[in-house]
């Protein structure tokens, strides 16, 4: 994908319906600007594809803001790829803002609201193409990280025996699904839209698993006279 596929999509989104009229409050009146974005973004015709075309314009702007910001992060990606995900993520935005138009309260400006949409899709789009390609591990490979250091001897040996029962709780007190997600979210530090995309599920559901392990692993570390402290942290 190229920049000069952006009109294609930008065109795309006229077919969508236009949102119901704004219900923001009355303790919070918008300011001149965005309620010219607003009437501009809920009219027809040639002014609403002019205002979305600026809108397009702004949400890009802030996508490559957002990748550039975080380039150091992911070296092997290269420019032409960096543009591709900033380009993407201004028009996954621009879907996202037309659809939730009525959302819009005025406790900010719109164009400081609609920024925030071009910067979490940049963010996601760069972690999935970071793990594009690699496998999700499913067993811990960071049980170092949770060791102190410079320790006295019993501290050490209390921090190993509770290690020791998180390792057994995970491997006993979980089921195999609810092991996985905690392992890869919680210990290996993948990315739980990654994760969801790879499991072909959603956030939603993946927090709830993560909620409940954590929950039988808390039960078992009480039962064994420990506290869910390290992994907590996490």
């Amino acid at each position: 994908m190229s920049c000069v596929a952006a009109p294609a999509r930008v065109a795309s989104v006229e077919a969508m319906p236009h949102a119901r009229p704004a219900r923001a409050s009355a303790a919070t009146p918008l300011d001149p600007e965005s309620r010219r974005w607003l009437r501009g973004l809920r009219s027809e015709g040639t002014q609403h594809d002019d205002a979305v075309a600026r809108l397009h314009a702004l949400l890009l702007r802030a996508a490559r803001f957002e990748v550039a910001r975080r380039r150091p992060s992911h070296p092997h990606l290269r420019g032409n790829e960096l543009d591709d995900i900033a380009l993407e993520a201004a028009d996954d935005a621009l879907v996202s803002v037309l659809k939730r138009l009525d959302d819009f309260r005025g406790a900010s400006r719109f164009t400081t609201w609609v920024y925030k949409f071009a910067l979490l899709e940049a963010a996601v789009k760069l972690r999935r193409r970071a793990w594009q390609g690699r496998e999700i591990p499913l067993e811990p490979e960071t049980w170092s990280l949770f060791a102190g250091e410079g320790l006295r001897p019993d501290e050490e040996a209390e921090q190993n025996a509770l290690l020791a029962a998180v390792q057994e709780g995970i491997a006993t007190a979980l089921t195999p699904h609810q092991r996985e997600v905690l392992v890869a979210l919680a210990l290996n530090g993948v990315p739980i839209d990654v994760l969801a995309e790879r499991r072909e599920t959603n956030r939603g559901a993946l927090y709830k698993t993560l909620h409940d392990a954590r929950q039988k692993l808390r039960k078992h570390l009480a039962a064994s006279g420990f506290a869910l402290t390290a992994l907590e942290e996490r």
